[in-house]
């Protein structure tokens, strides 16, 4: 099985497999693409072939800018790029395939923002637009990492850092009325959390359309947001990185996050529920336990066992967060759960946005084997896709609303690329995860083996997966072998680095690299160093289990 995996991953030609194209400019997509090296194989036809159809799909939400090049769009009934999806974690996704692409989206954000330091929420084939600020996931770490990944532009992150310390100015000026150093929400739209109880008798929008006003007749608004608050944190901590690299001082950057986190933990966090709230005009928590929670937590808000205590009482918990097919946006005991996803809603189903936000804070804190029960169910809700929706069931893992939504699409390609892939990390390490999708839907043909290839400074590298073991080839001659349920952590010239258990169970067994068979044992989400010709344990944290109440 693994010579047929490998000998059709190595006759796949990526343009016959993606078909016809539909317009001028999805010429250069494929193109960029293609030079990324990357292809995927299955011994499950329909999973290889969802796989294609949202590599099909994914030009559609590519699009040429005037004098900008090509830059993502959010896709589906969405035309345009937004900020808190498009420009920042979908960009970064997209980064490990297409970094041209995910650049000149980056700078479309620097480039329109306007002269008093507001950055755009969006910008549409009709222009940038500033009614309200719409952040999620921070724009100064999916830079930062776009940088480190991408060659060191110091040009583009010396202007991107100047537009985000202005941005930063703006905020601090507008959305901290109340004085508390949160920033603040003035509407449903500056979380983008379209329908959530959270917002319940908040208007959509600010006061006016202006960003920089809430309505002065609303008995709730504003709210001290959490979700706002650690974006401006991370910012910060990101901010404070690039400061440095450019040769200044990251202190003040650093004592502002401080701040910001202090201001955060005074007002937002509830200690006996372990939850981050809205405090609304009334200094009242609102209390709507949402996916608020996993937002701050991909801020890297809170250490190991601040996040393991978020993962046993709510993340990975089946009466809160923890569905079928996880995340669900409000948890799923409180009454005003909606778990349909037919229409645009954060009311309770599950999202896609919420989908390729969360690894970062599981790898944060080394969460890996954890991160896969989540992958696990949203890949095997992926392979019944066509259309590639914005939303999933929570229950059955139907697709929902719009169609050709590209966190949708990237979410598969990321999460297959976590699962079974060959995956970059923050410019100098290459990750090779021996895992398989699994059958977790009744009737569903298994996958029992895969294949996956990316170029990496002009070396082939290739993984193929069995139940049993995995085998990295390196310009097509075997270069390691090592058991399934292991990730093998290489840097990019493909000296071995370490080892991390990636399976609840304890592994043993060999890994054989330049003709040395090295014996390991290794836990769940354990990580061995490779020292000196031997293994070391340099990380045991243990597993979290799920829970049911």
């Amino acid at each position: 099985m693994t010579g047929s995996v490998l000998e059709r991953l190595r006759g796949i030609a990526v343009d016959d497999r993606i078909g016809v194209l539909k317009k001028a400019a999805d010429r250069d997509s494929l193109e960029e693409w293609k030079r990324s090296g990357v292809a995927f194989a299955a011994s499950s036809e329909n999973m290889e072939n969802v796989y294609y159809t949202a590599l099909h799909k994914l030009p559609d939400c590519i699009v040429p800018m005037d004098g900008g090049g090509l830059v993502l769009h959010e896709g589906g009934v969405y035309l345009g790029s937004w900020l808190e999806s498009t420009g920042t974690i979908s960009a970064e996704r997209l980064s490990r395939f297409m970094p041209e692409v995910a650049g000149a989206t980056f700078r479309l954000f620097a480039d329109q923002q306007r002269q008093d330091g507001l950055m755009p929420y969006k910008v549409t084939p009709a222009g940038p637009a500033y009614r309200q600020i719409q952040m999620v996931t921070p724009l100064a770490r999916s830079v930062w990492n776009y940088y480190l990944e991408n060659g060191r532009d110091k040009s583009f992150l010396s202007a991107m850092y100047q537009a985000m310390s202005r941005f930063d100015r703006w905020l601090h000026m507008h959305r901290n009325t109340r004085g508390t150093g949160c920033v603040e929400a003035f509407c449903t739209f500056d979380t983008g959390h379209d329908l959530s109880p959270r917002f319940w008798h908040s208007p959509d929008t600010p006061h006016l359309e202006d960003a920089a006003q809430f309505n002065p007749d609303s008995p709730l608004l504003p709210f001290l947001a959490p979700d706002l608050t650690a974006n401006v944190y991370c910012q910060r901590l990101y901010l404070s990185k690039m400061a440095e690299e450019l040769g200044g001082s990251g202190d003040e950057w650093r004592a502002r996050a401080a701040a910001s986190s202090h201001s955060l933990f005074s007002h937002c966090y509830d200690e006996e529920d372990e939850f981050f709230y809205d405090r609304d005009r009334g200094d009242r928590f609102v209390r709507v336990q949402s996916d608020v929670l996993l937002r701050v937590l991909a801020c890297e808000v809170g250490d190991g066992a601040f996040f393991a205590s978020a993962l046993r009482r709510y993340l990975l918990n089946t009466s809160k967060f923890f569905a079928k097919y996880p995340f669900t946006s409000i948890a799923m005991d409180d009454p005003r759960f909606d778990p349909f996803s037919s229409y645009n809603t954060w009311g309770g189903s599950s999202n896609f946005l919420s989908l390729i936000r969360a690894p970062h804070a599981f790898e944060q804190h080394g969460r890996y084997v954890e991160l896969t029960w989540v992958i696990l169910p949203i890949l095997a809700a992926c392979s019944r896709m066509t259309r590639f929706g914005q939303t999933l069931s929570p229950w059955t893992g139907e697709e929902g609303y719009t169609e050709s939504y590209s966190p949708a699409i990237l979410c598969l390609l990321d999460y297959m690329e976590r699962l079974c892939g060959i995956m970059p990390v923050a410019g100098d390490e290459l990750w090779f995860t021996g895992l398989l999708p699994y059958d977790m839907d009744h009737g569903r043909e298994p996958v029992h083996e895969t294949g996956y290839r990316r170029t990496v400074d002009g070396a082939v590298f290739e993984l193929i997966t069995t139940r049993e073991r995995s085998v990295i080839y390196r310009n097509e001659e075997e270069y390691m072998t090592f058991p399934f349920g292991v990730r093998v952590v290489l840097d990019r010239s493909g000296q071995l680095l370490r080892l991390i258990g990636m399976s609840v169970r304890r592994i043993e067994g060999n890994l054989c690299y330049e003709g040395q068979t090295l014996p390991f044992t290794i836990k769940g989400n354990e990580q061995l160093a490779y020292t000196d010709g031997k293994f070391v344990s340099i990380s045991d944290i243990g597993v979290v289990l799920p829970e049911y109440r």
